[in-house]
């Protein structure tokens, strides 16, 4: 008698649970395939990427703060090492208070253009008599007073007026200044002048001034205030004795420590290969993840699409190599991550940014990790947004949003830690916000280039008055209404089971572009009179016929510049379906006739949405042919016979839709065939009179 191991019951909501997940996690359609020269050229570009990102690990120290002691150390002479900890936590006390202010020339301009402005309005006042708005309040004796004064006089206190404003400006203008302290201010800079010249001068100069400043920090005069300040104060130093013990053998190496082993030269900055190579390989395996991630969420991604990826995140990488502290995360990851996140969808726009904050060559503590942490949690939000963003006035709504909303919480939180002014929230906020505006001026650039299909594209190409549908509307306008009647089939089927309706209603829009190299060749083109093929009488050359307008449509695609998505509607949509017509007439003439002859070259429906837009054009025809008194179980078994010879014929083999989604779709096209044979009330139309001449 055999053992057998005890069996572990596992509650049904759980098992119900892990089914689910693995439903979602299934790929929904096999990736396309890559040539071997486009492999070849995504793995460099992976390693390129890697490359770089582990450059710093090239000269990395053996030790460094935090790591166990692996042997023992004594200071082997008295020395004043350097407290590197310290120094930086004065430096960064010391920023707040050390701002620089430099007098800003433009907006003393400004300032003195404005009082040009009011000191010529008083004057064309006295020079008219006529009553109207004075740029001042003025008391009679004001006014009685201006109009004493001859041209000099006037002249000489405008001027004496003009060269206050400049002392004042001179001396630096703060913007939180109170009114009455200006008042003080300009009233003793006009202290020669008469009473009335002083008070109504005064005036004119607090009206300028109020709420005003001509400052601006200047952060290389602040740079060496703090370096004075902190040579005046002295600089930190450890003191050392000749055998003092710096670290002990298995002890965690602290920050002063480091300093002294530093000092004396006891922390090797050789390049390091074993280290480096660790760190490269790590980069490596996180390029080659997300671009795994990016096939697995978009099966139908080129490698060009990919290689914009990679091109994006090899260019953060450099950026912030080359710019080192001064990088910012918020500027260097939002604007890649929603472009990507249209283009491509928001999976993978959010893998780009895990690879992309993965890859960032600093330690995620202290304020840059927490600046790092907010900018990856606003570009997940701008990749969350750009996923539900129709237009572009919608996409340029959130590019003014978004770095607002960036910077308020930047702050909010820098604020927080003490220490705000640090970095200039207002210039990255104004530096994000251009970034994102320039991404949507070259956005259908990067589209057409990379082949990128975005919402707004999408819509954009679903115009009717597009050139390639304004022309199969003209010539061929028996397919046009069959191509709308699709589409309304199709659009219903996607929402029932959450597919991209979209790209399902443009798609449909598309997919029978090829018959206008033979309009006549198609039974919905053709009037009253012989159906051309019945005259050809050639059941092959017919099949070719059927062929040709799959061929003729890619060609099309290519010469509007469809995209590939799109273009995969125009052969997918017949997969290899048999041509039945034309094969049973082969067969009449010679049995032995293959049947692969009369089948569609393919490929099978790739893709939900192709699937989709397949059992739409085979349901629409044998929908509209009911008759009138067919009732909704007939119409549903008619389109479920439809629909399961699709299946048992293979055409949905890599499509990804499963049987519970079909019974969903067969639901979803008889709701429109409802919707189509709705009843209409008759209308009496009264007979027409008579009218004698």
């Amino acid at each position: 008698m055999g053992w057998r191991l005890p069996t572990i019951p596992i509650p049904r909501r759980l098992l119900r649970l892990w089914r689910h997940w693995l439903r979602a996690e299934r790929p929904r359609q096999p990736p396309a395939w890559w040539l071997l020269r486009d492999t070849a050229a995504v793995l460099v570009v992976c390693a390129l990427v890697a490359m770089v990102s582990s450059w710093p690990w090239l000269a990395e120290p053996n030790l460094r703060p935090g790591m166990l002691a692996p042997f023992t150390v004594r200071a082997p002479e008295t020395a004043a090492v350097v407290d590197s900890t310290a120094l930086e936590e004065r430096r960064q006390q010391m920023l707040p208070r050390t701002t620089v202010q430099v007098v800003d020339q433009p907006a003393n301009q400004r300032l003195r253009r404005l009082l040009d402005e009011q000191i010529q309005a008083i004057e064309q006042m006295l020079a008219t008599n006529q009553p109207r708005v004075e740029p001042v309040t003025l008391t009679d004796e004001e006014r009685r007073w201006l109009r004493r004064l001859d041209s000099l006089q006037l002249t000489a206190w405008a001027r004496e007026v003009r060269q206050a404003q400049l002392r004042m400006l001179s001396q630096g203008l703060a913007p939180g200044l109170s009114e009455g302290q200006l008042v003080d201010a300009a009233t003793m800079q006009l202290e020669d002048l008469s009473d009335q010249g002083r008070n109504l001068g005064a005036r004119l100069l607090v009206q300028t001034l109020h709420g005003q400043t001509n400052l601006r920090s200047d952060p290389a005069l602040s740079q060496r205030r703090i370096e004075a300040l902190i040579s005046q104060q002295g600089i930190p130093t450890i003191a050392v004795e000749k055998g003092d013990l710096v670290v002990r053998q298995g002890e965690a190496i602290n920050a002063q420590a480091f300093d002294v082993l530093d000092h004396f030269g006891l922390v090797n900055r050789r390049p390091r290969p074993l280290a480096w190579l660790g760190h490269f390989l790590e980069s490596l395996a996180v390029t080659g993840t997300m671009v795994l991630l990016l096939r697995r969420w978009r099966s139908s991604l080129e490698p060009r699409q990919a290689m914009l990826a990679l091109g994006t995140l090899l260019a953060v990488q450099g950026l912030h190599l080359w710019l080192d502290q001064l990088a910012s995360p918020m500027v260097l990851l939002v604007p890649p991550t929603l472009l990507l996140a249209q283009g491509l969808g928001t999976a993978c726009g959010l893998a780009w940014l895990a690879a992309a904050t993965l890859l960032w060559p600093i330690p995620l503590s202290g304020l840059l990790g927490l600046r790092l942490l907010l900018a990856a949690a606003t570009a997940g939000v701008a990749a969350v947004a750009a996923g539900r963003q129709r237009t572009r006035a919608e996409l340029l709504q959130l590019a003014v949003l978004l770095p607002g909303g960036a910077v308020l919480l930047q702050w909010m939180l820098l604020q927080g830690r003490g220490q705000p002014g640090q970095f200039d929230l207002l210039s990255e906020a104004l530096l994000l916000g251009g970034l994102l505006m320039a991404g949507l001026l070259l956005a259908p650039l990067v589209e057409t280039f990379f082949g990128l299909m975005t919402r707004t594209r999408l819509l954009e190409l679903a115009d009717l008055e597009r050139p390639l549908l304004r022309r199969l509307s003209c010539e061929a306008p028996g397919t046009f209404e069959h191509t709308l009647m699709i589409a309304g089939l199709a659009e219903e089927g996607a929402r029932s089971i959450g597919a991209d309706v979209d790209l399902v209603r443009t798609g449909a829009l598309y997919h029978d572009v090829g018959k206008l190299h033979g309009p006549q060749w198609f039974i919905e083109n053709q009037e009253e009179g012989a159906n051309p093929h019945d005259k050809l009488d050639d059941p092959f050359a017919s099949a070719a016929i059927l062929q040709a307008h799959v061929d003729e449509g890619l060609r099309l695609a290519r010469r509007y510049r469809l995209p590939r998505p799109l273009a995969d509607f125009i052969p997918e949509h017949q997969g290899t379906l048999k041509m039945g017509y034309f094969f049973h007439q082969a067969r009449e003439r010679d049995p032995s006739v293959p049947e692969q002859l009369f089948r569609y070259r393919g490929p099978t429906p790739r893709s939900r949405e192709t699937a989709i837009l397949m059992l739409a054009d085979g349901c629409e025809a044998a929908l509209r042919s009911l008759p009138p008194g067919t009732n909704e179980a007939e119409a549903r078994a008619m389109v479920r016979r439809i629909l399961e010879a699709r299946m048992q014929d293979g055409q949905l083999a890599n499509s990804g839709i499963g049987r519970a989604e079909l019974e969903l779709l067969i639901r979803a096209f008889v709701r429109v065939w409802k919707r189509m044979r709705h009843r209409r009330i008759p209308y009496p139309i009264p007979r027409r009179k008579a009218f004698s001449a």
